[in-house]
């Protein structure tokens, strides 16, 4: 049965799982059945399309599992036998190493018994002191060098012994999925030309492959650059050569069905029914027959590089990015890289400040996604002009919707918050002890250009019947204000200007109950 070459061509990457397009020649005359063979064991075959051109019809497709003694996946038979190679080098090796540890011992052994020999025969004068030094001196180089080499020898064990690790890493990776078995694709034709050629495309959807969005965020004035890329992660156990790579914020599902609410029935609970007895047998999976005539496909044109982005297809309820040039994405790669678009934006700046925590003000961007784009949840890098400000999470991003980004503590805007006023005093005829603050917070605009600066502070709020909270007093009147206690003020600053916010409020405690969670 002649076998179809046919490499990956294209590639769609959904957010769980990923359809594979494959595409190959193959000449009629081996008869009317053609495999594609080594396709991923855990594909989903009701997935399996087979598509061509050609002076024939696809009359079924069959798909089947095989059973290999060896790995079905050539690259990690290519490192399987890479393995068995240096496996074999670092034995050799080792036993080189083991030589030299016994020559050594033997040098070491004649070494210390000629020594002995020597000192006796120089005291009785039966040697010539000449002797002597010759045969010592050949004797210690002939240690050293032994030395030598055992020590150059130890050191390439240990460095053949790491390469081992490394690939035998490689390989656990490869063989996460399957180690050994494999899927094949069975095509039935019914053949109008044998001398012909057919051109076949098979498609699948495998799972184990991923992608989720990234974001950059450069703020530049009122400027905001969004740069949105794509993360590819893949362990299916086959590699993605270059190729067309899309990205789709679709989500195909096992089974497509409109939820329907049932009725919820409630009822005397009864002890469980004894269960029944397994049943045996189903059908099994096979493959998914497909009747189709084939047609002449023209040569697509060849993609230009130039762009820089993705092109977006917006569908009804999904969006797929096409990267402007073929990307090849390995398996067991994890956030591969790719940029998908860019959107310029406006921003509304401001600071925010809350002097009862830190004495610091955040500079603050409001944007508002003014193009026509969803963005999907996924991690952003925030720069503030060449400066990386840091991370955050971009939550879904609709066109029309408001974000905020924090861009960082601007030292022009100096903030400080003091205690003017305290008094703690005891009433002689009802007994309560009264307690009353006064702060001040004060804001100063040291920058070139006009600020406008958000304050936060708070008054105490009583959770018991005997503390009360009276005389709030706030200066100037709050923006905003909440049951909780929480006063907003926004304050619109010149360069060199100072803005003054003051709040005061006084604490009854009735007699004889303690104070808790009071501050300074």
């Amino acid at each position: 049965m002649p076998t179809v070459e046919a490499p990956i061509a294209a590639v769609t990457v959904y957010p769980q799982q990923a359809r594979i397009t494959r595409r190959g020649k193959v000449p009629l005359a081996g008869g009317p059945r053609l495999t594609f063979a080594g396709l991923p064991l855990t594909l989903d075959a009701g997935s399996v399309r087979v598509t061509g051109t050609g002076p024939a019809l696809i009359t079924g497709v069959d798909v089947r599992t095989e059973r290999h003694a060896e790995p079905a996946d050539a690259a990690l038979r290519v490192l399987v036998e890479q393995r068995r190679t240096d496996q074999t080098t670092l034995d050799g090796v080792i036993d080189d190493e083991a030589a030299e540890v016994m020559k050594v011992d033997l040098l070491t052994s004649l070494a210390k018994r000629s020594g002995g020999s020597f000192a006796k025969a120089l005291a009785a004068g039966t040697a010539e002191p000449a002797r002597v030094a010759e045969v010592t001196d050949a004797l210690s180089e002939r240690l050293a060098s032994a030395l030598k080499a055992r020590r150059v020898l130890g050191e390439r064990i240990t460095r053949l012994r790491e390469d081992l690790a490394a690939l035998d890493r490689r390989i656990a990776e490869h063989s996460a999925r399957s180690e050994q078995d494999s899927t094949s694709v069975v095509v039935e034709l019914e053949i109008a030309e044998p001398s012909g050629e057919a051109e076949l495309e098979l498609s699948y959807v495998v799972p184990s492959a991923s992608w989720e969005p990234g974001y950059d965020i450069r703020v530049r004035g009122t400027d905001v650059t969004v740069t949105s890329y794509g993360l590819v992660t893949q362990h299916t156990g086959e590699d993605w050569p270059e190729c067309e790579l899309a990205l789709s914020t679709a989500r195909p599902a096992v089974s497509v069905v409109v939820p329907e609410l049932q009725p919820w029935y409630l009822d005397r609970a009864r002890p469980p029914a004894p269960a029944p007895p397994a049943a045996f047998g189903g059908a099994a999976p096979g493959g998914a027959p497909e009747m189709s005539r084939m047609r002449y496909a023209a040569a697509a044109a060849s993609v230009p590089m130039a762009p820089k982005f993705a092109e977006a297809e917006q569908g009804t309820t999904a969006v797929t990015y096409r990267p402007s040039r073929p990307v090849a994405v390995p398996s067991g790669a994890r956030g591969h890289r790719t940029t998908l678009a860019q959107l310029d934006l406006t921003a509304e700046l401001g600071y925010v400040t809350a002097p009862v925590l830190a004495e610091e003000a955040y500079l603050r961007a409001k944007v508002v996604n003014t193009s026509e784009n969803a963005l999907r949840p996924g991690r952003a890098s925030v720069f503030h002009d060449a400066e990386f400000v840091g991370t955050t999470r971009l939550e879904p991003w609709a066109p029309g919707e408001d974000l905020e980004l924090a861009l960082g503590v601007d030292d022009r805007i100096r903030v400080e918050r003091e205690l003017v006023r305290r008094t703690a005093s005891k009433a002689t005829l009802s007994g309560q002890k009264r307690r009353e603050a006064e702060y001040r917070v004060t804001i100063g605009n040291h920058g070139p250009r006009e600020a406008v600066v958000t304050v936060l502070d708070q008054a105490p709020v009583s959770r018991d019947d005997t503390i009360t909270v009276r005389d709030v007093k706030t200066s100037p009147e709050p923006a905003e204000t909440s049951a909780l206690g929480e006063f907003t003020w926004r304050l619109t600053l010149a360069p060199g200007e100072t803005g003054v916010v003051t709040l005061a409020y006084r604490v009854d405690v009735a007699k004889g109950v303690e104070l808790s969670g009071w501050r300074e």
